[in-house]
Protein backbone atom coordinates (compact mmCIF):
# COMPACT_ATOMS: atom_id res chain seq x y z
CA UNK A 1 0.00 0.00 0.00
CA UNK A 2 1.35 3.62 -0.81
CA UNK A 3 0.00 6.64 0.41
CA UNK A 4 -2.40 8.05 -2.00
CA UNK A 5 -1.50 12.02 -3.58
CA UNK A 6 -3.75 13.27 -5.47
CA UNK A 7 -1.77 15.19 -8.66
CA UNK A 8 -1.56 18.84 -9.23
CA UNK A 9 -0.89 19.66 -13.27
CA UNK A 10 0.50 22.95 -14.41
CA UNK A 11 -1.33 24.91 -16.32
CA UNK A 12 2.12 25.93 -17.41
CA UNK A 13 3.19 22.22 -18.61
CA UNK A 14 5.96 22.14 -21.50
CA UNK A 15 6.54 26.08 -21.19
CA UNK A 16 9.76 27.10 -22.18
CA UNK A 17 10.58 30.58 -22.48
CA UNK A 18 12.76 32.15 -25.30
CA UNK A 19 14.91 35.35 -24.56
CA UNK A 20 13.17 37.97 -26.05
CA UNK A 21 14.20 40.91 -28.07
CA UNK A 22 13.39 44.55 -27.65
CA UNK A 23 11.93 46.37 -24.45
CA UNK A 24 8.64 46.43 -25.42
CA UNK A 25 8.72 42.64 -25.96
CA UNK A 26 10.38 42.35 -23.00
CA UNK A 27 7.84 44.31 -20.97
CA UNK A 28 4.84 42.27 -22.69
CA UNK A 29 6.67 38.99 -21.60
CA UNK A 30 7.48 40.32 -17.78
CA UNK A 31 3.85 41.43 -17.67
CA UNK A 32 2.48 38.04 -18.63
CA UNK A 33 5.10 35.70 -17.00
CA UNK A 34 4.14 38.33 -13.84
CA UNK A 35 0.46 37.86 -14.61
CA UNK A 36 1.20 33.58 -15.04
CA UNK A 37 3.07 33.46 -11.81
CA UNK A 38 0.17 34.73 -9.63
CA UNK A 39 -2.42 33.13 -11.83
CA UNK A 40 -0.71 29.93 -11.33
CA UNK A 41 -0.14 30.81 -7.23
CA UNK A 42 -4.04 31.52 -7.03
CA UNK A 43 -4.96 28.53 -8.77
CA UNK A 44 -2.66 26.66 -6.53
CA UNK A 45 -3.72 28.47 -3.18
CA UNK A 46 -7.25 27.57 -4.12
CA UNK A 47 -7.08 23.95 -5.66
CA UNK A 48 -5.04 23.00 -2.47
CA UNK A 49 -7.79 24.74 -0.24
CA UNK A 50 -10.38 23.31 -2.46
CA UNK A 51 -8.84 19.20 -2.85
CA UNK A 52 -8.35 19.66 1.40
CA UNK A 53 -11.99 20.67 1.98
CA UNK A 54 -13.20 18.08 -0.40
CA UNK A 55 -11.35 15.24 1.14
CA UNK A 56 -12.22 16.28 4.19
CA UNK A 57 -15.71 16.76 3.80
CA UNK A 58 -15.68 12.73 2.39
CA UNK A 59 -13.68 11.32 5.66
CA UNK A 60 -15.62 13.26 7.91
CA UNK A 61 -18.80 12.30 6.37
CA UNK A 62 -17.34 8.72 5.88
CA UNK A 63 -16.74 8.36 9.85
CA UNK A 64 -20.25 10.22 10.51
CA UNK A 65 -21.54 7.34 8.16
CA UNK A 66 -19.56 4.21 9.60
CA UNK A 67 -20.22 5.52 13.12
CA UNK A 68 -24.11 5.58 12.72
CA UNK A 69 -23.99 2.27 10.96
CA UNK A 70 -21.96 0.62 14.14
CA UNK A 71 -24.56 2.39 16.08
CA UNK A 72 -27.31 0.17 14.40
CA UNK A 73 -25.67 -3.17 13.78
CA UNK A 74 -23.08 -3.06 16.73
CA UNK A 75 -25.86 -3.87 19.57
CA UNK A 76 -26.87 -7.09 17.75
CA UNK A 77 -23.75 -8.45 18.14
CA UNK A 78 -22.82 -11.53 20.61
CA UNK A 79 -19.41 -10.95 22.21
CA UNK A 80 -16.85 -12.32 22.00
CA UNK A 81 -17.82 -12.55 18.12
CA UNK A 82 -16.98 -15.71 15.92
CA UNK A 83 -15.38 -15.58 12.39
CA UNK A 84 -19.26 -15.83 10.68
CA UNK A 85 -20.48 -13.11 13.19
CA UNK A 86 -17.53 -10.88 12.07
CA UNK A 87 -18.45 -11.86 8.31
CA UNK A 88 -22.09 -11.38 9.06
CA UNK A 89 -21.25 -7.58 10.33
CA UNK A 90 -19.23 -6.85 7.75
CA UNK A 91 -21.77 -7.93 5.13
CA UNK A 92 -23.88 -5.90 6.64
CA UNK A 93 -21.65 -2.61 6.61
CA UNK A 94 -21.25 -3.64 3.24
CA UNK A 95 -24.96 -3.94 2.16
CA UNK A 96 -25.82 -0.77 3.92
CA UNK A 97 -23.06 1.70 2.06
CA UNK A 98 -24.93 1.72 -1.00
CA UNK A 99 -23.54 4.36 -3.53
CA UNK A 100 -20.57 4.43 -1.54
CA UNK A 101 -19.26 1.29 -1.96
CA UNK A 102 -17.88 0.07 1.23
CA UNK A 103 -15.68 -2.67 1.69
CA UNK A 104 -15.40 -3.63 5.65
CA UNK A 105 -13.52 -5.84 7.88
CA UNK A 106 -14.20 -6.64 11.46
CA UNK A 107 -11.78 -7.70 14.02
CA UNK A 108 -11.53 -9.05 17.08
CA UNK A 109 -8.78 -8.14 19.58
CA UNK A 110 -6.13 -7.77 17.63
CA UNK A 111 -6.91 -10.82 15.59
CA UNK A 112 -6.67 -10.96 11.37
CA UNK A 113 -9.35 -8.91 10.00
CA UNK A 114 -12.30 -10.81 8.56
CA UNK A 115 -14.20 -9.50 5.33
CA UNK A 116 -17.87 -10.68 3.71
CA UNK A 117 -15.97 -9.08 0.18
CA UNK A 118 -13.14 -11.20 -1.50
CA UNK A 119 -12.18 -7.47 -3.30
CA UNK A 120 -11.85 -5.64 -0.18
CA UNK A 121 -8.15 -4.12 0.02
CA UNK A 122 -6.11 -5.01 3.03
CA UNK A 123 -5.67 -3.13 6.04
CA UNK A 124 -2.92 -0.98 6.38
CA UNK A 125 -0.48 -1.86 9.10
CA UNK A 126 -0.05 1.72 10.09
CA UNK A 127 -3.96 2.25 10.29
CA UNK A 128 -4.48 -1.12 12.76
CA UNK A 129 -1.70 0.41 15.18
CA UNK A 130 -3.10 3.96 14.98
CA UNK A 131 -6.24 2.57 16.03
CA UNK A 132 -5.06 0.48 18.35
CA UNK A 133 -2.70 3.05 19.84
CA UNK A 134 -4.96 5.96 19.77
CA UNK A 135 -8.37 4.18 20.74
CA UNK A 136 -10.46 6.10 18.38
CA UNK A 137 -11.82 6.47 15.19
CA UNK A 138 -8.81 6.77 12.62
CA UNK A 139 -8.50 7.31 8.68
CA UNK A 140 -5.88 7.25 6.11
CA UNK A 141 -5.78 8.03 1.98
CA UNK A 142 -4.11 5.10 0.62
CA UNK A 143 -3.80 3.79 -2.95
CA UNK A 144 -5.11 0.11 -4.37
CA UNK A 145 -4.78 -0.91 -7.59
CA UNK A 146 -3.95 2.21 -9.31
CA UNK A 147 -6.97 4.28 -7.70
CA UNK A 148 -7.44 6.09 -4.49
CA UNK A 149 -9.12 5.25 -1.41
CA UNK A 150 -9.92 6.04 2.36
CA UNK A 151 -9.25 3.43 4.69
CA UNK A 152 -11.56 3.90 8.27
CA UNK A 153 -10.40 2.27 11.94
CA UNK A 154 -13.36 2.48 14.01
CA UNK A 155 -13.31 0.49 17.79
CA UNK A 156 -16.67 -0.48 19.71
CA UNK A 157 -16.59 0.37 23.07
CA UNK A 158 -19.26 -0.97 25.72
CA UNK A 159 -21.59 1.85 26.92
CA UNK A 160 -21.52 2.93 30.57
CA UNK A 161 -24.12 0.94 31.81
CA UNK A 162 -23.03 -1.99 29.74
CA UNK A 163 -24.00 -5.79 31.24
CA UNK A 164 -22.33 -9.42 30.83
CA UNK A 165 -20.80 -9.49 27.47
CA UNK A 166 -20.01 -12.94 26.97
CA UNK A 167 -24.04 -13.56 26.62
CA UNK A 168 -24.60 -10.70 24.29
CA UNK A 169 -27.87 -9.96 25.94
CA UNK A 170 -26.94 -6.78 26.87
CA UNK A 171 -27.29 -3.99 24.23
CA UNK A 172 -25.39 -1.02 25.56
CA UNK A 173 -22.56 -1.29 23.23
CA UNK A 174 -22.03 1.51 21.09
CA UNK A 175 -19.16 3.13 18.79
CA UNK A 176 -16.64 4.87 20.94
CA UNK A 177 -16.54 8.54 19.98
CA UNK A 178 -14.99 9.67 23.66
CA UNK A 179 -12.72 8.32 25.78
CA UNK A 180 -14.77 8.54 28.70
CA UNK A 181 -17.89 7.24 27.02
CA UNK A 182 -16.93 3.61 27.85
CA UNK A 183 -14.53 0.69 27.98
CA UNK A 184 -13.21 -0.82 24.58
CA UNK A 185 -14.97 -4.13 23.22
CA UNK A 186 -11.76 -5.47 21.70
CA UNK A 187 -14.25 -5.32 18.71
CA UNK A 188 -12.70 -2.81 15.83
CA UNK A 189 -14.61 -2.01 12.05
CA UNK A 190 -12.43 -1.40 8.88
CA UNK A 191 -13.87 0.03 6.28
CA UNK A 192 -12.29 1.13 2.60
CA UNK A 193 -14.00 2.82 -0.10
CA UNK A 194 -12.62 4.41 -3.49
CA UNK A 195 -12.28 7.94 -3.88
CA UNK A 196 -13.13 8.06 -7.58
CA UNK A 197 -15.75 10.31 -7.54
CA UNK A 198 -13.94 13.18 -5.11
CA UNK A 199 -10.49 12.56 -7.30
CA UNK A 200 -13.09 13.26 -10.18
CA UNK A 201 -14.12 16.61 -8.31
CA UNK A 202 -10.60 17.40 -8.17
CA UNK A 203 -9.86 16.67 -11.74
CA UNK A 204 -12.51 19.09 -12.68
CA UNK A 205 -11.41 21.46 -10.39
CA UNK A 206 -7.64 21.06 -12.43
CA UNK A 207 -9.35 21.12 -15.73
CA UNK A 208 -11.31 24.27 -14.80
CA UNK A 209 -8.12 26.04 -13.87
CA UNK A 210 -6.16 25.34 -17.11
CA UNK A 211 -9.14 26.16 -19.06
CA UNK A 212 -9.18 29.65 -17.18
CA UNK A 213 -5.42 30.27 -17.45
CA UNK A 214 -5.48 30.94 -21.45
CA UNK A 215 -8.11 33.40 -21.16
CA UNK A 216 -6.73 35.23 -18.00
CA UNK A 217 -3.35 35.22 -20.53
CA UNK A 218 -5.01 36.46 -23.10
CA UNK A 219 -7.12 39.46 -20.80
CA UNK A 220 -3.51 40.27 -19.35
CA UNK A 221 -2.41 40.63 -22.50
CA UNK A 222 -4.26 43.65 -23.12
CA UNK A 223 -2.58 45.86 -19.94
CA UNK A 224 0.44 44.42 -20.64
CA UNK A 225 0.30 46.19 -24.45
CA UNK A 226 -0.77 49.16 -22.33
CA UNK A 227 1.47 49.17 -19.96
CA UNK A 228 4.29 48.86 -22.48
CA UNK A 229 3.17 51.87 -24.53
CA UNK A 230 3.07 53.77 -21.59
CA UNK A 231 6.46 53.00 -20.84
CA UNK A 232 7.84 53.00 -24.18
CA UNK A 233 5.79 56.18 -25.77
CA UNK A 234 8.60 58.47 -23.64
CA UNK A 235 11.05 56.35 -24.52
CA UNK A 236 10.70 56.27 -27.96
CA UNK A 237 10.31 60.48 -27.66
CA UNK A 238 13.72 60.48 -26.10
CA UNK A 239 15.16 58.19 -28.27
CA UNK A 240 14.35 60.46 -31.80
CA UNK A 241 15.48 63.51 -29.48
CA UNK A 242 18.70 62.35 -29.11
CA UNK A 243 18.77 61.28 -32.38
CA UNK A 244 17.74 64.99 -33.68
CA UNK A 245 20.61 66.06 -31.31
CA UNK A 246 23.09 64.35 -32.78
CA UNK A 247 22.13 65.16 -36.32
CA UNK A 248 22.78 68.76 -34.95
CA UNK A 249 19.12 69.90 -34.22
CA UNK A 250 20.72 71.17 -30.89
CA UNK A 251 17.02 73.04 -30.07
CA UNK A 252 15.54 69.98 -29.51
CA UNK A 253 13.51 70.18 -26.80
CA UNK A 254 10.69 67.50 -25.74
CA UNK A 255 7.20 67.87 -23.29
CA UNK A 256 7.74 66.23 -19.65
CA UNK A 257 4.21 65.63 -18.34
CA UNK A 258 3.71 64.14 -15.02
CA UNK A 259 5.80 63.35 -12.00
CA UNK A 260 6.76 59.86 -13.28
CA UNK A 261 10.74 58.93 -13.35
CA UNK A 262 10.19 59.02 -17.07
CA UNK A 263 9.19 62.53 -16.18
CA UNK A 264 12.33 63.28 -14.68
CA UNK A 265 14.15 61.67 -17.42
CA UNK A 266 12.95 64.00 -19.74
CA UNK A 267 13.25 66.98 -17.87
CA UNK A 268 16.84 65.76 -17.51
CA UNK A 269 17.34 65.31 -21.67
CA UNK A 270 15.61 68.70 -21.92
CA UNK A 271 18.45 70.64 -19.07
CA UNK A 272 21.34 68.22 -21.42
CA UNK A 273 20.14 69.59 -24.76
CA UNK A 274 20.12 73.10 -23.38
CA UNK A 275 23.25 73.17 -22.00
CA UNK A 276 25.09 70.96 -25.21
CA UNK A 277 22.83 73.85 -27.23
CA UNK A 278 24.59 76.73 -25.27
CA UNK A 279 28.17 75.33 -25.13
CA UNK A 280 27.66 74.58 -28.91
CA UNK A 281 27.03 78.00 -29.64
CA UNK A 282 29.96 79.17 -27.64
CA UNK A 283 32.25 76.93 -29.22
CA UNK A 284 30.86 78.10 -32.97
CA UNK A 285 31.47 81.93 -31.73
CA UNK A 286 35.17 81.18 -30.47
CA UNK A 287 35.64 79.04 -33.07
CA UNK A 288 34.81 81.58 -35.66
CA UNK A 289 36.78 84.36 -33.74
CA UNK A 290 39.71 82.50 -33.96
CA UNK A 291 39.52 81.59 -37.69
CA UNK A 292 38.92 85.22 -38.29
CA UNK A 293 41.41 86.38 -36.61
CA UNK A 294 43.85 83.79 -38.13
CA UNK A 295 42.73 85.02 -41.68
CA UNK A 296 43.09 88.71 -40.54
CA UNK A 297 46.46 88.44 -38.89
CA UNK A 298 47.32 86.53 -42.37
CA UNK A 299 45.93 89.42 -44.05
CA UNK A 300 47.40 92.45 -42.05
CA UNK A 301 50.50 90.61 -42.56
CA UNK A 302 51.52 90.25 -46.12
CA UNK A 303 51.65 93.77 -46.60
CA UNK A 304 54.44 94.42 -44.79
CA UNK A 305 56.11 90.80 -45.33
CA UNK A 306 56.21 91.63 -49.11
CA UNK A 307 58.13 94.78 -48.40
CA UNK A 308 60.68 92.94 -45.95
CA UNK A 309 61.07 90.47 -48.91
CA UNK A 310 61.76 92.81 -50.93
CA UNK A 311 64.11 94.85 -48.81
CA UNK A 312 65.76 91.48 -48.13
CA UNK A 313 66.09 90.46 -51.81
CA UNK A 314 68.22 93.72 -52.39
CA UNK A 315 70.45 92.57 -48.54
CA UNK A 316 71.01 89.70 -49.86
CA UNK A 317 72.52 90.99 -53.57
CA UNK A 318 74.91 93.46 -51.40
CA UNK A 319 75.52 90.35 -48.92
CA UNK A 320 76.26 88.05 -51.87
CA UNK A 321 78.58 91.52 -53.53
CA UNK A 322 80.81 91.23 -50.37
CA UNK A 323 80.04 95.04 -49.73
CA UNK A 324 79.01 94.40 -46.29
CA UNK A 325 81.02 93.58 -43.42
CA UNK A 326 81.26 89.65 -42.26
CA UNK A 327 79.11 89.95 -39.47
CA UNK A 328 76.32 92.17 -41.19
CA UNK A 329 76.56 89.87 -43.33
CA UNK A 330 75.61 86.60 -41.78
CA UNK A 331 72.34 88.64 -40.02
CA UNK A 332 71.10 89.55 -43.49
CA UNK A 333 71.47 85.97 -44.55
CA UNK A 334 69.75 85.15 -41.29
CA UNK A 335 67.12 87.77 -41.70
CA UNK A 336 66.25 86.45 -44.84
CA UNK A 337 66.06 83.65 -44.35
CA UNK A 338 63.29 83.85 -41.32
CA UNK A 339 61.33 86.37 -43.18
CA UNK A 340 61.12 84.24 -45.92
CA UNK A 341 59.82 81.03 -43.11
CA UNK A 342 57.62 83.85 -42.13
CA UNK A 343 56.01 84.62 -45.67
CA UNK A 344 55.22 80.80 -45.75
CA UNK A 345 53.80 80.22 -42.47
CA UNK A 346 51.61 83.42 -43.31
CA UNK A 347 50.75 82.36 -46.86
CA UNK A 348 49.71 78.85 -45.27
CA UNK A 349 47.57 80.61 -42.93
CA UNK A 350 45.96 82.02 -45.27
CA UNK A 351 45.37 78.55 -47.42
CA UNK A 352 43.71 77.50 -43.96
CA UNK A 353 41.56 80.39 -43.42
CA UNK A 354 40.24 79.28 -47.25
CA UNK A 355 39.54 75.62 -46.13
CA UNK A 356 37.79 77.15 -42.82
CA UNK A 357 35.75 78.74 -44.79
CA UNK A 358 35.09 76.47 -47.51
CA UNK A 359 36.36 78.86 -49.61
CA UNK A 360 39.27 77.62 -51.48
CA UNK A 361 38.97 76.92 -55.34
CA UNK A 362 39.39 73.79 -56.89
CA UNK A 363 40.02 73.42 -60.55
CA UNK A 364 40.20 69.83 -62.33
CA UNK A 365 41.84 68.73 -65.11
CA UNK A 366 42.55 64.88 -66.50
CA UNK A 367 45.89 64.35 -66.23
CA UNK A 368 48.41 61.35 -65.39
CA UNK A 369 49.34 61.15 -61.97
CA UNK A 370 53.34 60.44 -63.41
CA UNK A 371 53.44 63.24 -65.02
CA UNK A 372 52.13 65.59 -61.45
CA UNK A 373 55.16 63.52 -59.47
CA UNK A 374 57.77 64.29 -62.17
CA UNK A 375 56.83 68.31 -62.32
CA UNK A 376 56.78 68.72 -58.50
CA UNK A 377 59.82 66.60 -58.40
CA UNK A 378 61.63 69.04 -61.31
CA UNK A 379 59.96 72.53 -59.96
CA UNK A 380 61.58 72.03 -56.33
CA UNK A 381 65.24 70.28 -58.02
CA UNK A 382 64.55 66.42 -56.80
CA UNK A 383 64.37 65.58 -59.99
CA UNK A 384 68.39 64.53 -60.14
CA UNK A 385 68.62 64.63 -56.70
CA UNK A 386 70.24 60.90 -55.91
CA UNK A 387 67.94 61.41 -52.30
CA UNK A 388 64.78 61.11 -54.09
CA UNK A 389 63.85 58.01 -56.53
CA UNK A 390 60.74 58.01 -58.52
CA UNK A 391 59.04 54.48 -59.68
CA UNK A 392 56.21 55.62 -62.12
CA UNK A 393 55.70 52.36 -63.90
CA UNK A 394 52.14 52.75 -65.65
CA UNK A 395 50.07 55.36 -66.42
CA UNK A 396 47.78 56.94 -63.38
CA UNK A 397 45.00 58.85 -65.08
CA UNK A 398 43.28 61.05 -62.61
CA UNK A 399 41.08 64.21 -62.53
CA UNK A 400 42.14 66.61 -59.91
CA UNK A 401 43.39 69.59 -59.42
CA UNK A 402 46.78 69.58 -60.66
CA UNK A 403 48.17 73.00 -58.23
CA UNK A 404 46.51 71.34 -54.93
CA UNK A 405 48.10 67.78 -55.74
CA UNK A 406 51.29 69.17 -55.85
CA UNK A 407 51.01 71.03 -52.87
CA UNK A 408 50.15 67.48 -51.37
CA UNK A 409 53.55 65.78 -53.42
CA UNK A 410 55.87 68.88 -52.18
CA UNK A 411 54.90 68.85 -48.84
CA UNK A 412 55.57 64.58 -48.46
CA UNK A 413 58.33 65.32 -50.45
CA UNK A 414 59.93 67.85 -48.11
CA UNK A 415 58.60 66.26 -44.83
CA UNK A 416 60.25 62.63 -45.69
CA UNK A 417 63.64 64.52 -46.62
CA UNK A 418 63.46 66.78 -43.35
CA UNK A 419 62.29 64.26 -40.34
CA UNK A 420 63.28 61.04 -41.94
CA UNK A 421 66.37 59.92 -44.03
CA UNK A 422 66.98 59.26 -47.67
CA UNK A 423 66.51 58.27 -50.20
CA UNK A 424 63.16 58.84 -50.64
CA UNK A 425 61.22 57.03 -53.05
CA UNK A 426 57.69 58.07 -54.31
CA UNK A 427 55.87 55.32 -56.07
CA UNK A 428 52.61 55.55 -58.55
CA UNK A 429 50.62 52.68 -58.15
CA UNK A 430 46.66 51.74 -59.95
CA UNK A 431 44.65 49.49 -57.75
CA UNK A 432 41.50 49.16 -59.16
CA UNK A 433 39.59 51.72 -59.57
CA UNK A 434 41.91 53.89 -57.06
CA UNK A 435 45.57 55.47 -58.04
CA UNK A 436 48.08 55.81 -55.02
CA UNK A 437 51.04 57.56 -54.28
CA UNK A 438 53.46 56.46 -51.60
CA UNK A 439 56.12 58.43 -50.21
CA UNK A 440 58.19 56.20 -48.41
CA UNK A 441 62.08 57.44 -46.55
CA UNK A 442 64.50 55.17 -44.57
CA UNK A 443 64.07 57.31 -41.03
CA UNK A 444 63.10 56.10 -37.52
CA UNK A 445 59.35 56.35 -38.61
CA UNK A 446 56.82 57.87 -36.57
CA UNK A 447 56.11 57.71 -33.42
CA UNK A 448 53.18 55.26 -32.48
CA UNK A 449 51.61 57.96 -29.71
CA UNK A 450 52.01 60.66 -32.66
CA UNK A 451 50.83 58.64 -35.66
CA UNK A 452 46.71 59.78 -34.78
CA UNK A 453 47.83 63.40 -35.10
CA UNK A 454 50.81 63.75 -37.84
CA UNK A 455 47.75 65.69 -39.57
CA UNK A 456 46.48 67.91 -36.88
CA UNK A 457 47.24 71.64 -37.15
CA UNK A 458 50.82 73.01 -35.49
CA UNK A 459 51.15 69.24 -34.29
CA UNK A 460 54.55 68.10 -34.00
CA UNK A 461 55.87 64.91 -32.90
CA UNK A 462 58.55 66.47 -30.88
CA UNK A 463 57.34 69.05 -28.72
CA UNK A 464 61.14 69.81 -27.49
CA UNK A 465 62.16 71.08 -30.83
CA UNK A 466 59.47 73.67 -31.46
CA UNK A 467 61.84 75.57 -34.07
CA UNK A 468 61.76 72.34 -36.39
CA UNK A 469 61.99 74.43 -39.38
CA UNK A 470 58.20 74.32 -40.45
CA UNK A 471 55.35 75.98 -38.94
CA UNK A 472 53.32 72.50 -38.53
CA UNK A 473 50.72 73.23 -41.21
CA UNK A 474 52.12 70.97 -44.02
CA UNK A 475 50.68 68.14 -43.50
CA UNK A 476 47.38 69.39 -42.69
CA UNK A 477 47.10 71.15 -45.70
CA UNK A 478 48.18 68.27 -47.66
CA UNK A 479 45.62 66.25 -45.92
CA UNK A 480 42.89 69.05 -46.80
CA UNK A 481 43.75 69.28 -50.28
CA UNK A 482 43.72 65.71 -50.67
CA UNK A 483 39.94 65.69 -49.72
CA UNK A 484 39.38 68.47 -52.18
CA UNK A 485 39.65 66.00 -54.66
CA UNK A 486 38.09 63.12 -53.30
CA UNK A 487 40.78 61.75 -52.16
CA UNK A 488 42.31 60.25 -48.75
CA UNK A 489 45.81 61.21 -46.91
CA UNK A 490 47.20 58.36 -44.56
CA UNK A 491 49.83 57.95 -42.36
CA UNK A 492 51.99 54.62 -41.34
CA UNK A 493 55.25 53.06 -40.31
CA UNK A 494 57.26 50.58 -43.04
CA UNK A 495 57.77 47.46 -41.51
CA UNK A 496 61.72 47.70 -42.30
CA UNK A 497 61.45 51.24 -40.75
CA UNK A 498 60.40 54.60 -42.32
CA UNK A 499 57.42 56.00 -42.40
CA UNK A 500 55.21 55.76 -45.26
CA UNK A 501 52.30 58.19 -46.47
CA UNK A 502 49.73 57.34 -48.91
CA UNK A 503 48.12 59.39 -51.01
CA UNK A 504 44.75 57.63 -53.28
CA UNK A 505 42.89 59.13 -55.70
CA UNK A 506 39.80 58.24 -57.78
CA UNK A 507 41.14 56.96 -60.72
CA UNK A 508 40.23 58.34 -64.36
CA UNK A 509 40.67 55.71 -66.77
CA UNK A 510 38.05 57.35 -69.25
CA UNK A 511 40.85 59.36 -69.79
CA UNK A 512 44.65 57.87 -69.42
CA UNK A 513 46.23 60.28 -71.46
CA UNK A 514 48.08 63.17 -70.21
CA UNK A 515 48.05 67.19 -70.32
Amino acid sequence: MRRFRLPLRSAARGFRPHAPRGLRVRLVVAFLLAAAFGALLTAGLTFHRARAAILDRAEETAVADLRAQLDSLAPDLTLPPTAEDLRGLTRQIDQAGGARAWHASASYRGGEPVTASPGTPPVPDELRRAVKDSGRAVHQRTEHDGRPWLALGMPVAYSDDSGDTDTGTDTGTGTHADADAGSLSGLTVYAAFPLDDDRADIDALVTAAEAGAVPALALALVPALFAARSVLRPVRRLRHGAERIAAGELDTRLDAPGRDELADLTRSFNTMAETLERDAAELRRLEAGARRFAADVAHELRTPLAAMAAVTEVLDEDAASGVLPADTEDAVRLISEEVRALARTVEDLMEVSRFDAKAAPVHREDVDLRTLVTKTLQLRGWAHDERVRAHLLEPAPVRVDPRRIDVVLGNLVANALHHGRPPVTVAVRVRGDRVRVTVTDRGPGIPDEALPYVFDRFYKADAARPRSGGSGLGLAIAQENAALNDGTLTAANHPDGGAVFTLTLPSAASSPGTT
